[in-house]
């Protein structure tokens, strides 16, 4: 394929994403406002759930194709990007106060999930019985999800319902959901066919470019919610995202890979000790002070920085 069509459809991919993400965001928090649920647990559920279709199906695809450093890769290097990239953005542009009750729980659960996959892929692979484990911490992040929407929704006083109905909020919903996963994949096919005509490995591939295009949903999700002011949404969006990133995506693609996937000295060097690191530091400062501060955002954004530079001076 012609280097300028690769280029067209890679901005191509850009634009579905954007266009994508405006109307997901004010699908999501009009039902959330309709329905009486807190936006961070719709951030934390449906929005996450949606947003992380581009990382499951490019994992599941490379690891069918015996891919599986690509499709750990972009798993974990979501996870890293999200946090580090985009969280840091989030925090640095809209330092919040969140109560603690309103995300510890989940983000402890990310923590959890990040440190299990860590110790789990110690010897080199995943096997399906510790996929089975990461899938056990997922179920327990839906369930409490679920739980959380029944209280919720149960605790409401009634009101009337925003502006809108919900057939055509129902509608943006959806449309955007397929132009966030249509453009993301369009950006990551021809974004990683321009990377491989540089000759970048197939490893730093998964966790850059491949991990930060089909984190794009987040970031956008992410930059739109703020231009809205909605801080609880942006950030659930982010920690749901992650523990699906970690809980679902890699067991599913252990089992693609038919039973056991292969972990790569990349990952287990730098790749996981840097998603770990930081999970630790996007929750526990907030967990302490109830508080997300901007001296946090530049942390994760200058943590992110030292770890492409590792991967790249280390690997490349």
């Amino acid at each position: 394929m012609p280097t300028v069509v690769i280029v067209l459809l890679f901005l191509l991919g850009v634009a579905l994403i954007v266009k994508g993400g405006d109307a997901f965001v004010d699908a999501a928090s009009w039902i959330a406002e309709a329905f009486h649920i807190p936006k961070f647990i719709i951030g934390a559920t449906i929005v996450s759930l949606a947003t992380t279709l581009p990382e499951l199906l490019v994992s599941c695809i490379a690891a069918s194709q015996g891919k599986t450093d690509m499709a750990i890769g972009n798993a974990v290097g979501s996870v890293t990007a999200n946090i580090g990239l985009i969280m840091g953005i989030s925090i640095f542009c809209m330092p919040s106060v969140m109560k603690r009750s309103k995300f510890a729980f989940k983000g402890l659960l990310m923590i959890l999930a990040a440190g299990m996959l860590y110790l789990l892929t110690g010897g080199g692979a995943l096997s399906t019985r510790d996929g089975l484990l990461l899938l056990a911490v997922f179920a327990i992040f839906i369930w409490e999800n679920v739980r959380d929407a029944q209280r919720a929704i149960g605790a409401a006083s009634g009101g009337g319902k925003p502006e809108g109905g919900l057939g055509l909020n129902l509608i943006k919903f959806a449309l955007g959901a397929v132009g966030i996963v249509l453009g993301a994949q369009l950006l990551v096919d021809n974004g990683s066919e321009l990377a491989r005509m540089l000759g970048v490995p197939e490893g730093i591939i998964g966790v850059t470019i491949i991990a930060i295009g089909t984190s794009l949903p987040e970031l956008v999700t992410t930059l739109t919610a703020i231009a809205k002011k909605q801080s609880s949404l942006s950030i659930g969006n982010i920690i749901g995202a992650n523990v699906i990133d970690l809980t679902l995506i890699l067991p599913v693609a252990s089992v693609i890979s038919q039973g056991s996937l292969p972990i790569a000295e990349q990952s287990i060097r730098l790749d996981f000790p840097a998603c770990f690191a930081v999970c630790l530091l996007s929750i526990v400062p907030p967990l302490l002070t109830e508080r997300f501060r901007r001296w946090q955002g530049i942390a994760l954004l200058a943590v992110y920085a030292g770890y492409l530079f590792l991967l790249c001076t280390t690997f490349l």
